[in-house]
């Protein structure tokens, strides 16, 4: 069982350099455009990335998730049809509805509350939309085929040319807003390219009907769970510019955006998970691996938000280079919630890890009723809670959506492919977490703790876990085969 968590640990570690430096480099920009657009502007490109993110599922389809399933289980059609298959679905969809978007562009404006003004940027968000989507499968494909080494590089070079093009366009060319849509857009059309060998190399024009029909069975429904799970992560833009402006989304964003450093952890998980879990579901002791992995994430994310939490205040005031901050000192007000986020990200990693026995058991159904129930939590708790406790509201309804799409989704797959989970190691590990940024919190709102002593509550809170025999470092050594 060791050795199954071992390999996890390592590709979970691939696809962590390649997402840390990916998204690194991203969260670059970060402080590069709060130090150079106001937050009104910065406002409108949060709206229409929120956009993106919920129309990504229309694009998808779900497709990549099929894609996967069948691969990786090979119950229907050849290597070459698993893949050509649900990739031209993929391809014709995506290009109906960029063309669409494209076309309509002046009304869609209006749907994306933007002004008129900016109705421009649409056309680009429909190319970005385009090229984003027909490289899903081909990705899906080179994780599923242990590939994560090339992955990683294709992934990386999409992410330098961004950057870059970010720079150069906005720091010697002098443009706007526009410049973040033109660098997004180059850089997938040349990751596109890039992959295009992968795709002809894995193409047949073979037509499986029972195929298609399969992979459209098991995939649509991710279309109502992907616009609700996107909902969740982003809905609050949209709801924050009708209850307030362009500049308050645009310091709630700056601040969400600082729950990257939790985001790292649960996006490499994810990575690596899925395939994982996949090709290990026929192991005798699967579940009981399942079960371990579970207990090893909480114990790694709970220390990780404790950490951030107790520092982000100080990472985030202290100057940079050319006196930048990590963000822009007009977007501070906003820095009480990223704790709040943070701890929503350890739910979502969480919620993935029940999502194992959904997929095993073909029980994707039930995957909309639970993201609809959170989408509808979090849709509620924004314009309940906003009024009362500001931007602290949004963020506290984000999290209670996570808590309760986790323990939703616990119960459901646990009905098809129960697992004997740790369950009370991991309610005392995240329980004493919470109890030790309490002591925190209320200690540094006293004393204006200094960040020497700050550091004695995240090595306390490893400590006790010690103690109580809630961790042990020998794990780790034999997860890294020392």
């Amino acid at each position: 069982m060791i050795d199954k968590i071992r390999s996890l640990s390592k590709d979970t570690l691939i696809y962590g350099v390649n997402t840390i430096v990916g998204r690194f480099l991203n969260f670059v920009l970060v402080p590069y455009y709060t130090n150079k657009f106001l937050p009104a502007e910065y406002g409108v490109v949060a709206l229409l990335y929120s956009y993106i993110a919920i129309l990504n599922v229309f694009f998808s389809i779900g497709l990549e998730s099929g894609y996967m399933r069948f691969a990786s289980q090979k119950e229907t059609g050849s290597d070459k049809e698993n893949f050509s298959n649900p990739y031209l679905l993929n391809v014709i969809n995506s290009l109906l509805l960029g063309t669409l978007i494209f076309v309509f562009a002046d009304q869609f404006a209006y749907l994306f509350q933007i002004e008129a003004e900016y109705s421009y940027l649409v056309r680009y968000m429909a190319a970005i939309l385009f090229f984003d989507s027909v490289v899903l499968i081909p990705f899906a494909y080179l994780r599923l085929n242990n590939r994560a080494l090339k992955f990683s590089t294709y992934k990386i070079i999409n992410i330098v040319l961004n950057v870059s093009l970010n720079f150069i366009l906005i720091s010697y060319f002098k443009m706007g807003i526009e410049a973040i849509f033109i660098s997004n857009l180059a850089a997938s059309a040349i990751t596109f390219l890039m992959i295009v060998p992968l795709i002809s190399g894995n193409w047949t024009f073979s037509f499986n009907k029972q195929l298609v029909n399969d992979l459209l069975k098991f995939s649509l429904p991710y279309i109502p769970v992907g616009i609700a799970s996107n909902i969740i992560q982003i809905v609050d833009r949209p709801i924050l510019k009708v209850l307030s402006d362009d500049k308050t989304v645009g310091i709630y964003q700056a601040n969400y955006k600082l729950g990257i450093f939790m985001m790292l952890v649960v996006s490499m998980f994810e990575y690596a998970w899925r395939p994982f879990f996949l090709n290990n579901a026929k192991e005798k002791n699967a579940k009981e691996i399942f079960a371990k992995v579970l207990t090893a994430f909480v114990i790694v994310g709970s220390f990780i938000v404790l950490l951030l939490s107790v520092f982000i205040t100080d990472i985030v005031k202290a100057e940079l280079p050319f006196g930048f901050h990590l963000i822009g000192k007009d977007y501070w007000g906003g820095l009480d919630i990223v704790p709040i986020i943070l701890f929503s990200y350890l739910f979502y990693g969480m919620y993935i890890n029940f999502m194992a026995g959904i997929y095993i058991e073909k029980k994707t159904s039930y995957l909309s009723l639970i993201a609809l129930i959170g989408a509808a939590l979090n849709i509620a708790g924004i314009f309940l809670l906003y009024p009362v406790l500001g931007l602290q509201g949004v963020a506290v309804a984000t999290l209670l959506s996570y808590v309760v799409m986790m323990a939703s989704i616990y119960f459901v797959s646990n009905k098809f492919y129960p697992v004997k989970y740790e369950w009370e190691r991991i309610f005392a590990i995240i329980g004493i977490m919470m109890v030790v940024y309490a002591g925190y919190f209320y200690s540094n709102k006293l004393f204006d703790l200094s960040w020497y002593v700050k550091i004695v509550f995240p090595l306390g809170y490893l400590l006790l876990l010690r103690v109580l025999k809630l961790f042990d470092p020998r794990t780790l050594k034999k997860l890294a085969g020392k």
